[in-house]
């Protein structure tokens, strides 16, 4: 899949950096951190899929079968990657991953993940907010998605984070965000 032909002029930015630890609005104690190449970090991720809900996937990822699951776990988990674990503890409960389109620098598309059981909470909106502003400390300059455009709660996500739509004409929605050079504001 490629990303849109146009981004947003106006650059958004002012995100925060991983790692950091918010708490949601069930009260727990949510860590964001980077991933760390483990292979412990690795497992807690992949234990986290195993346990993801069917319903919860959406264009076939994370796909469900263990060889499948592996495979695609390679891809994302490569060092082109950057890639955000939200931890509840021992266990990942949510995961937002950038990679980049056709091996390029950038635009980089987001995909994001969070367990049924921790859904609704805010640590989606914590994850990508963190995610976006580890991608603009890497100099990722542009990151776009897609998303069902009947998922009403993804979508107003994504706009309220500074997502804007720029391709309406499938099923699914193509949103993209010009991110600001952080390292100019906070060196």
């Amino acid at each position: 899949m490629t990303g849109p032909e146009r981004y947003p002029d106006d650059q958004a930015g002012g995100f925060p950096s991983p790692p950091r630890t918010v708490e949601d609005a069930e009260g727990r104690t949510i860590e964001l951190r980077v991933y760390d190449g483990s292979d412990a970090d690795r497992e807690a991720l992949q234990a986290m899929y195993e346990a993801f809900d069917p319903a919860d996937r959406a264009q076939g990822i994370p796909p469900s079968r263990p060889s499948k699951l592996r495979g695609w776990l390679d891809r994302i988990l490569s060092e082109d990657c950057f890639n955000v674990f939200a931890w509840d503890g021992d266990d990942v409960v949510g995961h937002v991953t950038l990679v980049p389109e056709n091996g390029t620098e950038s635009p980089y598309e987001l995909a994001i993940f969070v367990l049924q059981s921790h859904q609704g909470a805010g640590i989606g909106t914590a994850l990508i907010e963190t995610t976006l502003g580890y991608g603009a400390d890497q100099g990722i300059s542009q990151v776009w998605l897609t998303v069902e455009r009947w998922n009403r709660a993804a979508v107003g996500l994504y706009e309220k984070i500074g997502f804007e739509t720029t391709d309406a004409e499938s099923f699914e929605l193509e949103m993209a965000i010009r991110l600001d050079d952080q390292t100019e504001s906070t060196g």
